[in-house]
C-alpha cells in the first residue's frame, strides 16, 4: 500500500467532510429563511487501477445537492402582500425596476411596496407579473417573460364606476285613487301630482351623484305608471313643471295578488326598467320586487351599484393569482396576474444569492402558467413557505460528519508516523 496514498485519500475524505459541515451550516443558518431549500452532500468514489501486488487507493468525490422540489410547511401573516406557493411552481422575479434586468425564479413571497410602490421582498428581488387591462385576461409566452412587468401598486388612481345596474321596488297602496290622463306626473304640468314621490341616487360617468325622482301615479286596477325624472331639472319652488322631460315612463302591471306581472316597456329583461342616466351610462332597474298591497307607500328594495371616486386602501392577491385594487368604496379592481414559472428539473437550478434560483443547463428551459391550472400548484396569500430545514437532522449529520473528519485525519496522523519511521531507517 502507498503510504502518500493513504494520505492523500485521508486529505480527500477531510475535505468530503468540510464540505458536508460547510452544507450544514449554511442549512441551520437558514432555518428560519421562509423559501430556503435545505443543501445536502452526496459522495462518490473515485478507483484507482490497482496491480496485482498492491493497492491503489482512490479518494472520495463530492456532489452538492438542493432539495428544491421539496415542499415546506406555511406560515400564516397578517400581511395582505405575502405569497407562498403550495405545489408546484415558482414565483418570478426581477433584479431590477428596468426591462433588462435578469429574472430569477424564487419560493421566498415576503413582499413589501418600497418607496415607488414596487413589491419587493426580503432578498430586494422584484415579483413580476401580467398587467392587467380592461378587465382582459393576459396572453402567456409559454417558454418566456415577455410581457411580465415589475408589479407596481402606487400607479392605481382614484376610481369612479357609473352606475349600471340597480334595485327598486315598493309597495304600492292598492286604495290609491286613480290619476287621469293629462294630470299624471308623466304629462309635466303644474298641477301634476307628486303624493307617491320617492328618489334615487346613481352615479354618472366622472363620479358624481345624480339625484332621480321617481313618481308613481295608478292609472286602473292592477295598473300603475312609473316616472322619472333629473332631479336638477325640478322647478326652484314648485317641483312641477320640470325643465326637461323624463328620463323614462313605464307601465307596471300587477295581478290579483298584488305581486309584480310586468313592466312595459321592458328592458334587457321582463321586469327591468332601463333609462339613462345625465352623462352617465344605461341603467337596468329591476322593478320585479314592487307590489301592491293594502299598506302604505313604503321600500322594499332599493339597491345600485356604482361608487364615487375614492382612492386605493390597500391590495390584496387571489388563488388564482390576481393582484386586486381595493378603493375605499369597496370596489376591487383586478390590476395585475402572477403567474408561475417552473423547469423540467427544478433540483439542477443555480442557486444565487437573495435565495434565488437560475436556469442552468441542466434545469431544463423555462416553461410558464397560472396558478392552478395544468401541472402548476396554488397561490397562498398572507401566507409564507417555511424553510425545508430540520435543525434536529442537521445537528446529528455535524455530529456524524465531525467523527467521520476524525477517522480521516487519524488516518493522515498514522501516515505521517509511518512516514516518519520510513525517515529514521536511514539513521
Amino acid at each position: 500500500m502507498s503510504i502518500s496514498g493513504m494520505m492523500r485519500t485521508s486529505v480527500s475524505g477531510m475535505a468530503a467532510q468540510s464540505n458536508r459541515l460547510a452544507s450544514v451550516g449554511d442549512n441551520i443558518a437558514n432555518a428560519s429563511t421562509h423559501g430556503y431549500k435545505r443543501s445536502f452532500v452526496e459522495f462518490s468514489t473515485m478507483v484507482l487501477e490497482s496491480g496485482k501486488g498492491s493497492y491503489q487507493p482512490g479518494s472520495v468525490d463530492t456532489q452538492i445537492r438542493y432539495g428544491i422540489t421539496q415542499q415546506g410547511g406555511f406560515d400564516y401573516t397578517t400581511s395582505k402582500t405575502d405569497l407562498a406557493v403550495s405545489g408546484n411552481g415558482f414565483l418570478l422575479v426581477s433584479s431590477g425596476t428596468g426591462n433588462n434586468d435578469a429574472s430569477y425564479l424564487t419560493r421566498a413571497g415576503s413582499f413589501v411596496k418600497d418607496q415607488d410602490g414596487n413589491l419587493v421582498n426580503a432578498g430586494g428581488y422584484y415579483l413580476l407579473g401580467y398587467p392587467l387591462t380592461a378587465g382582459q385576461t393576459p396572453t402567456v409566452s409559454a417558454n418566456g417573460t415577455t410581457g411580465l412587468q415589475v408589479v407596481n401598486v402606487s400607479s392605481v388612481s382614484l376610481e369612479a364606476t357609473p352606475t349600471t345596474t340597480g334595485t327598486f321596488a315598493f309597495n304600492l297602496p292598492e286604495d290609491a285613487t286613480v290619476v287621469p290622463a293629462g294630470q299624471r306626473p308623466s304629462d309635466n304640468l303644474v298641477s301634476s301630482p307628486d303624493t307617491l314621490k320617492t328618489s334615487m341616487v346613481v352615479v354618472d360617468n366622472i363620479g358624481r351623484e345624480v339625484v332621480l325622482d321617481v313618481y308613481y301615479a295608478k292609472t286602473g286596477a292592477n295598473t300603475w305608471e312609473m316616472t322619472v325624472f333629473d332631479a336638477s331639472t325640478a322647478h326652484p319652488s314648485t317641483t312641477f313643471p320640470y325643465t326637461a322631460a323624463p328620463l323614462r315612463t313605464a307601465t307596471m302591471t300587477f295581478d290579483s295578488f298584488g305581486q309584480f306581472a310586468s313592466v312595459t316597456p321592458a328592458g334587457i329583461s321582463p321586469n327591468m326598467v332601463q333609462l339613462t342616466v345625465p352623462n352617465g351610462s344605461s341603467v337596468q332597474i329591476d322593478v320585479g320586487g314592487t307590489t301592491e298591497l293594502a299598506d302604505g307607500f313604503q321600500p322594499l328594495s332599493t339597491d345600485f351599484n356604482g361608487n364615487k371616486p375614492s382612492a386605493v386602501e390597500f391590495v390584496e392577491f387571489a388563488a388564482d393569482g390576481k393582484l386586486y385594487a381595493v378603493y375605499g368604496s369597496g370596489a376591487r379592481q383586478a390590476i395585475y396576474q402572477i403567474p408561475l414559472a417552473t423547469v423540467a428539473s427544478p433540483d439542477n437550478l443555480t442557486p444565487e444569492a437573495g435565495n434565488v434560483y437560475s436556469i442552468s443547463a441542466s434545469s431544463g428551459g423555462l416553461q410558464l402558467g397560472f396558478p392552478g391550472t395544468g401541472a402548476f400548484g396554488d397561490i397562498r396569500a398572507s401566507q409564507l413557505e417555511k424553510s425545508t430545514v430540520d435543525t434536529a437532522t442537521e445537528l446529528t449529520t455535524m455530529i456524524e460528519s465531525q467523527f467521520a473528519f476524525t477517522a480521516n485525519s487519524k488516518v493522515f496522523q498514522t501516515g505521517g508516523e509511518l512516514m516518519d519511521v520510513l525517515v529514521n531507517l536511514k539513521r
